[in-house]
């Protein structure tokens, strides 16, 4: 579901409300991932200018669903991976949860010299945001846009 919001002007300046709110959700197939994504990033392009901060928003996107529908969900076809994406001020919101146990796990204790899995795709999701949480089942990535957002 694909919301737009308004904005308004306050002593001539403009202040945004949201500007952009999508709400979907894909079931743990990985087949039907690359899809969902697809859609999600044609309803967000005409909201964001730079072609570096969009590739970037990709990259998590695929980064974030694909590891809810196998670490989180354990590829259980019953079950779905959600995504919210909210732009706002100067700022993507983006939140995936899955119905998983949840994750807990420390980016910093990534060893890329092992050559291991998993964590690499925390890893590259917090290489390209500005503010990355896990709570839980639930990861909420923030990548600033100032001033990439098409009016």
């Amino acid at each position: 579901m694909r919301e737009v919001m308004g904005n308004f002007l306050i002593d001539g300046v403009r202040i945004m409300d949201t500007l952009y709110r999508f709400n979907g959700s894909v079931y743990s197939d990985l087949s039907l991932i690359k899809g969902f994504l697809d859609s999600a990033m044609r309803d967000l392009n005409p909201y964001i200018a730079d072609q570096e901060k969009l590739f970037d928003i990709k990259v998590i996107l695929n980064e974030l669903v694909i590891n809810g529908a196998i670490h989180g969900n354990q590829e259980d076809l019953r079950k779905k991976v959600y995504l919210n994406l909210l732009i706002k001020d100067d700022f993507l919101k983006i939140i995936v949860s899955d119905e998983g146990r949840g994750v807990d796990h420390d980016t910093s204790s990534y060893d890329c010299g092992e050559k291991k899995c998993n964590g690499r795709g925390l890893v590259i999701v917090e290489a390209l945001t500005d503010q990355l949480i896990l709570n839980h089942n639930e990861v909420i990535a923030i990548k600033n846009l100032w001033y990439f957002i098409n009016w």
